[in-house]
């Protein structure tokens, strides 16, 4: 099993960037697929998740309307496109998935919650 992230990189404040989290061994049928970020210093945080038993998507709230997720089963591929990047958004970008019959609301935000990960993709915002 392998999550592989992609898609990182330089951008100016206000660009946009589009990440790629490409799974094996697991399908996106059956596993939700989750995007943390983690800047250093500072704790791993909960970005967006999106689930595999009906494509709801679920965001942080610094996010909204700046970031979407979504995935593409025939590419086993999920994305997450980045716009409108602020400083604050610089960090390293991991995917992770669960399986999506265990996936809680309750829990989503929680890097606990899922039991698969990709390495991390670098997302550097400076002008």
């Amino acid at each position: 099993v392998q999550l592989q992230a992609s898609g990182g990189g330089l951008v100016q404040p206000r660009g946009s960037l589009r990440l790629s989290c490409t799974v094996s061994g697991i399908t996106l049928d059956n596993y939700s697929i989750g995007w943390f970020r983690q800047a250093p210093g500072k704790e791993r945080e909960w970005v967006a998740t999106i689930s595999s038993t009906d494509g709801s998507t679920y965001y942080t709230d610094s996010v909204k309307n700046r970031f979407t997720i979504s995935g593409d089963n025939a590419k086993n591929t999920v994305y997450l496109q980045l716009n409108s990047l602020e400083h604050e958004d610089a960090a390293v970008y991991y995917c992770a998935a669960v399986n999506g019959l265990w996936l809680r609301t309750s829990t989503i935000k929680s890097p606990l919650q899922y039991e698969l990960w990709g390495q991390g993709t670098q997302v550097t915002v400076s002008s």
